[in-house]
C-alpha cells in the first residue's frame, strides 16, 4: 500500500529542489536550513493541494 500519492513525491521534490538551491524559504521569510523543515514543509504544501498526504502525528 502505497503511503504518499503521486501528487505528493511531486510536490517535495519540488520544494527539496528549492531547498537546494538555497531559495527555500520559512512562513517567517528566513532561509530554511534544516532538511527536515524542508520535508514538512513540502508535505504541508502537499496536503494545501489536496494531495494524498497522512495527517501529521497529534502532539500528546
Amino acid at each position: 500500500m502505497q503511503k504518499y500519492g503521486k501528487k505528493a513525491q511531486e510536490t517535495v521534490h519540488e520544494v527539496m529542489d528549492k531547498f537546494k538551491k538555497g531559495d527555500l524559504k520559512s512562513g517567517s521569510g528566513k532561509k530554511v536550513t534544516d532538511r527536515k523543515q524542508a520535508v514538512a514543509i513540502g508535505l504541508s504544501e502537499a496536503r494545501e493541494k489536496g494531495a494524498k498526504v497522512p495527517e501529521p502525528p497529534k502532539k500528546k
